[in-house]
């Protein structure tokens, strides 16, 4: 394993990785760091072909120690797909997306879950907490079940109704809250503080190995790509791990020598029912102040007041991108004509990107010629309400 240490971007505070953590006593998500110059005498991109088709193929960047403990489901690797007759109708022919809906549990989650819990049992851990918007909870829930692990998650009462289910089938402890995420970690809260110490955190960036694992997307697009980066990837943002991982991959890429120096510039998309991070990019704030009352069709992005909000903004304007908000209604009317056009059902958070793409290529923000590419964070069918069947009666003979 290369892991050497974790990292506090805020205060600089080095961490010992052999133990489990959460924040760094100021407050901030801790970010594993590497031997990269271990990492480059060992591995070369052109050693990565013959391997398996998952996340486990970046081993060398990834902080699972012994092989026996990663716990898989043959998460990663999902497939980068040219949308060409939507690109079309938007203005933007090289426009890619990809796919997260095809991993196990039905979203990128998954990701996270997989590496999230390896090194939980790793180091010990025997029983994980978090709150959730949904599709987390029924990652983290899976893939504790089959390390063997103990799993309480909190969700609220209007997460889609299938990720419920999907806790449960795990025999995960499911608590319904009536309110947002923020409502439901403030339970978690309290369930750790009566536990003793016997259970561990998992909450959103309060521990450091989610990020490690939602990253291999930024490591699979430029592999995918071969080796190099596009000009734009939009990134529906909640708590904003994703985008915090595709940052941190590309950062360790071009460390790393497997890249060069261009960057694609990172969009945070976010619903303009719940936008604190928008809010605070066009303020030019280094941080989020919460969004009150909160809601959108884009469950999985409505959190009032991420954690990680300075590594979100940090990606953003690192990388000469922006943070855009959207509305409702178009993100439903761009699922249903991306639908239509190319036969795949998104998530509303994955329609929420193309909405997004649509809007900054009308305002010149994206140019005709470059390759965009927009994840689709989870697959359209954990969400059936989002195309309602109207006007349709039994067909007679």
């Amino acid at each position: 394993m290369f892991l050497t240490h974790l990292d506090c971007p805020r205060c600089g505070t080095r961490h010992p990785a052999d133990r489990p953590q959460n924040l760094c006593g100021c407050g901030s998500p801790l970010l594993a760091r590497y031997d990269l110059d271990a990492v480059r005498a060992a591995v070369s991109p052109a050693d990565l072909t013959g391997r398996a088709a998952d996340l486990w193929r970046y081993r060398e960047l990834l902080p699972v120690a012994d092989p026996a403990n990663a716990v898989t489901l043959g998460e990663g690797w999902t497939p980068l797909l040219p949308a060409a007759r939507y690109g079309e109708h938007i203005g933007l022919p090289n426009l890619l997306i990809k796919d997260e809906g095809l991993v196990p549990t039905g979203s990128f989650k998954a990701r996270g879950a997989a590496v999230g819990v390896s090194r939980a049992r790793e180091l010990g851990v025997r029983h994980v907490a978090m709150p959730t918007n949904g599709n987390a909870g029924a990652a983290w829930a899976t893939y504790a079940a089959r390390a063997g692990l103990r799993a309480t998650i909190a969700m609220p009462l209007g997460a889609p109704a299938i990720t419920r289910n999907e806790c449960l089938a795990a025999g995960a402890d499911l608590l319904l809250v009536d309110g947002l995420i923020n409502d439901a970690g403030r339970h978690v809260a309290g369930i750790l503080a009566g536990s003793g110490g016997t259970i561990f955190d998992a909450s959103t960036l309060k521990e450091p190995y989610r990020l490690e694992g939602k990253k291999t997307m930024g490591l699979e697009i430029v592999e995918q790509l071969g080796w190099r980066v596009p000009d734009v990837i939009i990134y529906p943002t909640g708590g904003g791990v994703g985008l915090i991982g595709i940052h941190k991959a590309l950062g360790e890429l071009r460390e790393l020598g497997w890249i060069d120096d261009r960057m694609p510039r990172l969009v945070a998309v976010q619903s303009s029912g719940c936008a604190p991070i928008v809010r605070a990019f066009e303020a030019g704030a280094r941080r989020a102040e919460p969004w009150v009352d909160a809601a959108t069709v884009a469950f999985g992005i409505t959190v009032p007041a991420p954690l990680g909000d300075e590594l979100i903004l940090d990606a953003v304007t690192g990388t000469g991108g922006t943070a855009i908000a959207v509305d409702d209604p178009e993100i439903l009317a761009d699922l249903r004509e991306f639908g239509a056009r190319e036969g795949l059902l998104l998530c509303p958070e994955g329609a929420a990107g193309l909405t997004a793409a649509r809007r900054l290529r009308a305002d010149g923000w994206i140019r005709a010629d470059e390759q965009v590419v927009v994840l689709n964070t989870g697959a359209g069918l954990k969400y059936p309400e989002t195309v309602a069947v109207e006007g349709f009666g039994p067909t007679r003979h």
